[in-house]
């Protein structure tokens, strides 16, 4: 069951997203709401926020994945 519903997820998150690159409307990407909800393009602040839970959600999946463990 659980597989089927990361399938679907995935599958909804990619057409939703294909469709924000297709329509060039503004903030409805992925990325263009990370960037306002963290300021990146007007704050050092949110800069640092976003770069450190970022790096440590990355370290912490990369573990996780590897070893299993977590």
């Amino acid at each position: 069951m659980w597989p089927a519903i990361w399938i679907v997820w995935t599958l909804a998150f990619a057409i939703a997203e294909g469709i924000a690159l297709a329509n060039r409307r503004e903030n409805d990407t992925l990325s263009e709401n990370f960037r306002r909800l963290f300021h990146t393009r007007t704050s050092k602040a949110g800069r640092a926020v976003f770069a450190v839970g970022w790096l440590g959600f990355s370290g912490w999946f990369a573990i996780h994945i590897l070893t299993e463990t977590m």
